[in-house]
């Protein structure tokens, strides 16, 4: 794909979302970091309604840790993996009040470092929570970006750095939310939305459909 029909994707999807930003909901940098730490393996919707209870009770690595892991659970049984993921948090929570005075790290190194946390999940916290131009490409990303050749890799990580070459830097602080979104609800993994999808002319996908 050359970079001329890359800008015309990317602002178009602009022009449709100017503003996109995560669907799991967070007042705060802390539950935005619990919330993704939770969405691996899970869906949006799901850590949603386990957060709506879990986050007014405790939304401070102070108010989690004083829940005890056996706390944590009862909030988020409801999400795949929460026993390994409630003892992650619980001890993400020690190291936030011990090393970070209760703060979100605004560091690669320093959240890379924390339990349960790769990097997928910190260049989301990076990128939403503190405005970084970082993506994090997840399997809508990974799917998209190689479907419509927009930014083709074998793995996750070869596909990220793809992108950080061809993406215009006025696009990067956007742009992993707007493929997410794309994905999830056009370029879907069964049978993508050719016939409804805004950019279906531009991309190189070669068995389009006309859903």
């Amino acid at each position: 794909m050359n970079q001329q029909k890359r800008i015309e994707i990317l602002t178009r999807l602009r022009d449709e979302n100017p503003h996109p930003t995560t669907e799991l909901h967070f007042t705060s940098p802390f539950e935005l970091l619990v919330a993704v730490t939770l969405s691996a393996q899970a869906t949006d919707v799901g850590v949603n309604k386990a957060t709506a209870k879990l986050f007014p009770v405790a939304n401070t690595p102070q108010a989690i840790w004083d829940l005890g892991v056996d706390g944590l659970k009862d909030y988020i049984k409801t999400i795949g993996l929460f026993n390994a993921k409630a003892e992650n948090v619980h001890k993400m929570c020690r190291i936030l009040l011990d090393q970070h005075g209760g703060e979100v790290p605004e560091s690669r190194e320093a959240l890379e470092a924390l339990p349960g946390v790769g990097r997928k999940t910190a260049n989301v916290v990076l990128n939403t929570a503190f405005g970084w131009p970082t993506i994090a490409v997840d399997t809508h990303i990974f799917r998209v970006s190689n479907r419509t050749k927009f930014a083709p890799g074998k793995d996750v990580r070869a596909v990220e750095d793809r992108l950080e070459k061809v993406v215009p830097k006025e696009f990067k602080v956007d742009v992993h939310h707007w493929l997410i979104l794309h994905g999830r609800y056009t370029c879907i993994a069964r049978k993508p939305r050719c016939g409804s999808c805004i950019i279906e002319d531009l991309c190189e996908f070669k068995d389009k459909t006309d859903i």
